[in-house]
């Protein structure tokens, strides 16, 4: 077993929970769950997995507190939950990890030199039930696994990622999941939600408001770093509604996003078009009305 706690955040996540877990096979000393008061069987899903857990000498410790956005409550559950393992790993309820990896982090975690504070791994998307291999969106490297501590989560209203104090991080081979079990009714629901948030990001970035450490230090992932450059620098200079056009294409054709079949073509019109669309006409609404994006509660399901 792995000096390891799992933190993962959750509202309303009784679908997706439990596939999450057991997808450790039993490496992980602790889980923390922080719930944002689920209304589902959320909590009640916790207590049996605990019990469960408790058999093989893990366990999962329930909390819950108030949404404000998503850096303050993982950074609240990184640093308020009492976390005494040497590393700790950040994971949505939706995500798994492939046998490979859970072999790889079982075999290797606890065997990386003593100025290594991170790993960084893989993601491979699961959109109705297909690889989204795709599109430029496989792999997606991300900061996940670090030493307590030595990390935190940049303070950001949209696209956060975790960011190294000190050290440097690693890559590991194989590949994390992010295979939700919601419909296709939560997903649109989710993303309206996004493009409220994504707005108001904007605006505090153009604003000079918001925490700019991703770009500065380095320490998270040259992907994540590159990625948010080209949104601010290149992205947002074009014309509203015409850069849903061009990204979309770009997607669709030059990244070859119709190789990924008819769930692959609903997902980067989607996410290409329609989401990035609908962010430009909710900013288009507030530079008519002059008005400013309000801050975003949770998620509403």
């Amino acid at each position: 077993m792995v000096d390891l706690t799992v933190v993962i955040l959750t509202k309303n996540e009784e679908r997706n929970l439990r596939k999450c877990i057991e997808s450790f096979r039993g490496i992980a000393k602790r889980f923390v769950i922080v719930d944002s008061f689920s209304t589902d069987k959320t909590e009640l899903l916790c207590n049996d997995l605990d019990k469960e857990l408790r058999k093989i000498g893990s366990g999962l410790d329930f909390y819950k507190n108030k949404w404000v956005d998503y850096a303050t409550q993982l950074n609240w559950g990184l640093t308020m939950t009492n976390i005494t393992t040497e590393w700790s790993m950040r994971m949505d309820a939706d995500e798994e990890l492939t046998e490979d990896l859970a072999d790889e982090i079982n075999s290797g975690l606890d065997a990386l030199p003593a100025d290594i504070n991170g790993v960084i791994l893989r993601r491979r998307l699961i959109f109705m039930g297909r690889w989204i291999k795709h599109g430029g969106r496989y792999p997606e490297f991300l900061l996940r696994i670090l030493r307590t501590g030595k990390a935190y989560c940049e303070h950001k209203i949209m696209d956060e990622h975790m960011i190294l104090s000190e050290g440097r991080a690693v890559t590991f081979r194989h590949d994390l999941i992010d295979n939700n079990q919601k419909d296709l009714e939560w997903w649109t629901a989710k993303h309206n939600w996004y493009s409220s948030r994504e707005v108001l990001d904007h605006q505090m970035t153009s604003e000079n408001r918001t925490d700019r450490s991703l770009e500065s230090s380095g320490r998270s992932t040259a992907q994540a770093a590159l990625k948010r450059r080209i949104k601010n620098s290149g992205y947002y200079r074009l014309p509203k509604f015409m850069r849903a056009h061009l990204y979309f294409i770009y997607r669709y054709y030059f990244k070859l996003g119709f190789l990924d079949g008819r769930e692959g073509k609903i997902f980067h019109f989607l996410q290409a078009y329609w989401y990035r669309f609908l962010v430009d006409a909710k900013m288009y609404q507030c530079e008519k009305n002059g008005t400013k994006m309000e801050q975003q509660g949770d998620l509403k399901e």
